[in-house]
């Protein structure tokens, strides 16, 4: 591969609405926003590959890298459309995917609904043979049982197979002797959970190799096509997929462990996020990212998002943690929810307005997009309020219908509360705005911060039209529009690093530790890690090691940052100090001088990622230049309440340093900022627009 060849990227990313292309020649953007195709996704990719490279003047054999991420295994796992997959696992332990912890996350709901499991009881399969808490076999693995259930698995027409046997994230004999027994009969894909998610708690590694394997087939057909119809126009290079955690891993690693990719396109935008805040030396910035099917929040401290360890996805309550399914893998933390521009907006029996979680998607889309869609959806109102500009929406690609717009808000729901269209419009948006924000205090809240000390990088091709409300509501007096902030996820696909989190749950006391155990367990750990990585770089790889610890008896154990050297004979101590500062970071104080109350490691974390180039950095400016607009449009103004006359400005017009008073509408091919009357917009000196409050002291 040549020079020039490497330094042309191609990001991918497909939403529930639209899929977003960004190419990256030599530093320079091409992008472009097409309806992603449901039949065939890959179509989509095509079809915005083609766009990009046509305006940036090259073919696609000139392409060097594709990265892509994709809500496909999401929205498998949450309509339910993966494989007929069965369950393998100890005997006893048939139900735990269906008891789940047996907590009440409703404590008082008399109805409460636990979502279903992903595998039927009827295709559970139960076998003896039983390993230790530590690892020692304590009963063989029935060999002629899996045999018989290899038998039935074949006869039973399954696509897929998943293995998770009682403490085999201490010792994975057993699931590896039964992936062996089962692939000498079964020509399917089979999911050990030592190597899906090699941790603590029985529940949350098991439904985690369900999930796994419900995807597999479906997962590793779409990514083979993807690659061939991408051959098949040109563009012979290396396909990489972006996983939950923020890194790049092999489209073949992908293919076996698709679990990995459930949160992979918001993983994408809070590394653009993130990207956005070291380049101008942000140290505590909220990330808001709209697209055409949900809203993201994420915090970004030190230039870094927040992660975890589990996650949950299809809750079947909002806001509501242990509703959902729980998925135990790194991934990026944030919250979602169903509030995108594609949202349905809807009147419940309360004659309350609700937005969502169902959404019109690409197809048949909002009534605006005159696809089919009878029900009005957010850009709906957005466009009713003089948000988006009919003719200009997309870059002029889609042609909105702003009659049509009017007419389903008016009928689902302006006739219901005795509204017309715009007051009814206005109130959509005021309630996707207000869940938005209060999504946003829960999460922050939930983390121990408060929101309006931070400032707000807003991106997806619907956040910069609400950017400016949600900033009113959450006492936010600065918000960063990026460059690019249309399609944004696909830009931070370029800016991420090769890597990969290797995991394993080894329970030890610091009364007990053992260093050369330790040392041992972590070099293989840094050997798994640091090999997904090589296998899309030779550069530098660097590693960050955590152990996972607690007091012995609590029931959730906290990060502790461990530094990425050989453990001596003081690394007992060291661990112990290290929790303690961490314990009183994360709770205030350290629970210490009571008699008998010990330490525990509970996980181990090794991840490698390779080193990335420094960003040039930029200060914030506030502008000296005031713009006159030339163009005037009527825009609903929240704070005024009624309709208003608001600059529209083209954004490519505007040059740094350039100051525009609220209010306007800076307009792009793939989005428009709104800027409410209490903001000014002052255009960065990297393109970005700084919304910033008036009189406020930033």
């Amino acid at each position: 591969m040549n020079t020039a060849r490497q330094d042309i990227r191609v990001g991918a990313d497909i939403g529930g609405t639209f899929t977003d292309i960004a190419l990256d020649m030599g530093g320079r953007i091409f992008s472009t926003k097409v309806l992603t195709n449901y039949a065939a996704p890959e179509q989509a990719i095509l079809d915005g590959i083609e766009i990009v490279t046509r305006n940036a003047g090259i073919s696609a054999s000139e392409i060097g890298i594709v990265i892509h991420g994709t809500t496909l295994a999401t929205n498998a796992l949450i309509e339910r459309r993966g494989a007929k997959t069965a369950l393998i696992t100890t005997e006893g332990f048939r139900d735990v995917i269906e008891m789940r912890t047996e907590n009440r996350f409703e404590q008082y709901d008399l109805n409460l609904r636990l979502p279903t499991p992903l595998i039927p009881r009827e295709h559970r399969y139960a076998v003896n043979g039983r390993i230790g808490a530590e690892g020692q076999e304590l009963q063989p693995l029935d060999e002629a049982a899996l045999e018989e259930i290899a038998d039935a698995i074949a006869a039973g027409g399954f696509g897929a197979v998943a293995i998770g046997f009682i403490h085999s994230y201490a010792n994975p004999a057993h699931e590896r002797r039964a992936r062996e027994i089962l692939a000498a009969k079964l020509d399917l894909p089979i999911s050990i959970s030592a190597e899906v998610s090699p941790q603590m708690r029985e529940f949350e590694r098991f439904n985690t190799v369900c999930a796994n394997a419900y995807v597999r087939p479906q997962m590793a057909d779409y990514l083979a096509r993807l690659q061939i119809r991408l051959k098949d126009m040109g563009a012979d290079c290396p396909v990489f997929m972006i996983h939950s955690g923020g890194g790049l891993i092999s489209v073949e690693t992908a293919s076996e462990f698709p679990v990995r990719l459930v949160e992979s396109g918001p993983a994408g935008g809070a590394i653009f996020a993130a990207d956005i805040a070291r380049r101008f030396g942000l140290n505590h910035v909220v990330s808001y990212d709209m697209g055409g099917t949900t809203a993201k929040i994420c915090l970004i401290e030190d230039f870094t998002p927040r992660t975890a360890r589990t996650f949950e996805v299809a809750r079947t309550y909002r806001f509501c943690k242990g509703s959902g399914m729980p998925i135990s893998i790194p991934v990026i933390e944030m919250i979602e929810i169903g509030a995108g521009g594609g949202s349905i907006a809807w009147v419940d029996a309360m004659g309350r307005i609700q937005t969502g979680p169902e959404s019109a998607g690409s197809e048949p889309g909002p009534a605006c997009y005159g696809r089919g869609g009878k029900r009005p959806a957010i850009t709906d109102a957005d466009l009713v309020l003089g948000k988006l500009d009919p003719d200009n929406f997309a870059g002029g690609a889609i042609k909105l219908d702003t009659a049509a717009s009017r007419q389903a808000i008016a009928r689902d729901v302006g006739e219901r509360l005795s509204l017309e269209a715009t007051a009814a419009a206005f109130g959509i948006c005021e309630v996707v705005d207000e869940n938005m924000a209060n999504a946003a205090r829960v999460h922050a809240v939930e983390n121990g911060k408060n929101i309006s000390d931070n400032l707000m990088i807003a991106f997806g091709g619907a956040a910069p039209l609400h950017t400016a409300r949600l900033c009113e509501k959450l006492n936010i007096d600065q918000c960063l529009v990026p460059q690019g902030a249309g399609v944004g996820s696909a830009i931070g696909f370029l800016k991420a690093p090769f890597g990969y989190e290797a995991l394993a749950s080894r329970l030890t006391r610091l009364s007990r530790f053992d260093v050369t155990e330790a040392n041992a367990l972590l070099a293989e750990l840094r050997k798994s890690a640091e090999g997904f990585v090589r296998a899309g770089t030779d550069g530098k790889i660097l590693c960050e090691v955590t152990a996972f610890m607690r007091y012995a008896g609590q029931g959730w154990e906290i990060p502790v940052p461990v530094p990425d050297t050989h453990l001596g004979s003081d690394a007992g101590r060291l661990l112990e100090r290290l929790f303690l500062e961490n314990y009183q970071r994360f709770f205030g104080r350290a629970i210490d001088g009571l008699d008998g109350l010990e330490i525990e490691i509970v996980t181990w974390s090794v991840k490698a990622t390779d080193e990335r180039p420094a960003s040039r950095q930029h200060t914030l400016t506030l502008g000296t230049r005031t713009v006159a607009p030339a163009v005037m449009r009527e825009v609903f103004d929240p704070a005024a309440g009624a309709l208003q006359t608001y600059a529209i400005i083209e954004r490519e017009t505007l040059q740094a340093g350039d100051r525009i008073s609220g209010p306007a509408v800076l307009v792009e091919r793939e989005t428009s900022t709104v800027v409410t009357t209490p903001f000014d917009a002052v255009i960065q000196s990297d393109g970005s627009i700084l919304l910033v409050r008036k009189g406020s002291q930033a």
